[in-house]
């Protein structure tokens, strides 16, 4: 990178006060905080509040009627995705842990959502994805065990109708796949994840620098 190049880039560089006020630009609807707290008793890692918007502002943009999640932890992603899909959409939520489901469930449920509009699959995402229907889904959310990621990318793009949008959540890793010295096996499984959307001729990606990384591509 030449010095002018890297100066230029350095200056566009959000600070973290910059990225902090981004993160908290829209605020977080009681729902999501309690849902957002139950993830933190159980343990789990949860999309940031910058991220949970983004993956409201794309199911909105999508008017999205039909949405598959992997992994469905406490509710925080759900509740965002179920917050900007069409009133009548029905989102379909895996994930392996029974237990995680019910308190999600329980999460959603105080929101008023129709019980309708919520399908929860507890079992192992490689068993169940094949099941569902293929083209069928506006948006599929990949939030599950990272050493997975490859099939679960194999699995959303068969799932996604001619317009419709993948998405990885957590996609820097906690600040790993950014850095080159790392080579544990859920970073280098997640790198290729990365780069294999991005030599697809039928996806158009974006990668979005919010919260743990956000990279969305929509199948053409």
């Amino acid at each position: 990178m030449s010095p002018t190049a890297a100066a230029i880039s350095g200056k566009h560089a959000p600070k973290p006060a910059a990225w902090a006020h981004t993160e908290d630009y829209v605020p977080e609807s009681e729902a999501g905080m309690a849902a957002r707290a139950a993830a933190t008793d159980l343990g789990l890692v949860s999309p940031s509040r910058g991220a949970a918007q983004a993956l409201t502002f794309l199911a909105r943009v999508l008017s999205a009627k039909a949405v598959v999640e992997i992994g469905t932890g406490a509710g925080v992603a759900s509740l965002a995705l179920l917050d900007g899909m069409h009133p009548d959409g029905v989102l379909t939520t895996i994930d392996p842990e029974s237990e995680y489901q019910n308190v999600a469930r329980r999460n959603i449920a105080r929101t008023g959502i129709r019980s309708q509009r919520l399908r929860t699959i507890a079992g192992a995402p490689l068993t169940v994805l094949p099941k569902l229907s293929d083209g069928a889904y506006d948006l599929v959310l990949i939030a599950g065990e990272p050493l997975d990621a490859h099939e679960h990318l194999e699995q959303a793009i068969r799932l996604l109708r001619h317009g419709g949008v993948l998405v990885l959540s957590h996609a820097m890793l906690g600040g790993t796949v950014a850095d080159p010295t790392n080579e544990d096996d859920e970073t280098l499984i997640t790198r290729d994840v990365l780069e294999a959307v991005a030599s697809m001729d039928d996806l158009t990606p974006v990668f979005l620098p919010v919260g743990d990384g956000i990279l969305a591509a929509v199948k053409h």
